[in-house]
């Protein structure tokens, strides 16, 4: 069985070629590394266009067309300045309206974005602290992706 993946990006990084969360996916790490022993295929990357997120409803449709079991809301949402104040809103409404699982992160976070977020407190609240966990991963492999 092979587990069809959909990835949502944020605006800021629109013209992101999408290499680290491709070497993410490829290699099972940051939020990846729940499909170790699974074949996963992408079906579907694009932009939320923006603040608020105009495009979440078109391509979360699009990519559940696309047979997308799977959508993700890639790290850029997590370690921009500053983060995305609508991944909830977003992984609520994809989750309720398409009935898909919705996993915040894509990629090990950049050890120099854990750096600056650390220094500035953003992840602090209880609700970034748990969001930032599937995108952790060691200092090592964080250092791969800055």
């Amino acid at each position: 069985m092979t587990v069809k993946i959909g990835i949502i990006i944020c605006d800021r990084y629109r013209r992101c070629a999408g290499g680290k969360c491709l070497r993410a996916m490829k290699n099972r790490e940051g939020a990846f590394s729940i499909y170790n022993d699974i074949d996963i295929e992408l079906v579907g990357y694009t932009t939320c266009d923006g603040c608020p997120g105009g495009n979440i409803e078109y391509a979360g449709n699009e990519m559940v067309n696309n047979g997308a079991s799977v959508i993700h809301l890639a790290t850029g949402m997590i370690v921009g300045y500053p983060p995305c104040p609508n991944i909830e809103t977003f992984k609520s409404f994809l989750k309720k309206r398409y009935n898909v699982k919705v996993v915040i992160g894509t990629h090990p976070i950049p050890q120099k974005y854990l750096n600056m977020h650390t220094a500035l407190q953003t992840w602090e609240t209880g609700t970034w602290k748990s969001v930032i966990v599937p995108v952790m991963a060691d200092e090592i492999i964080r250092a791969h992706y800055d």
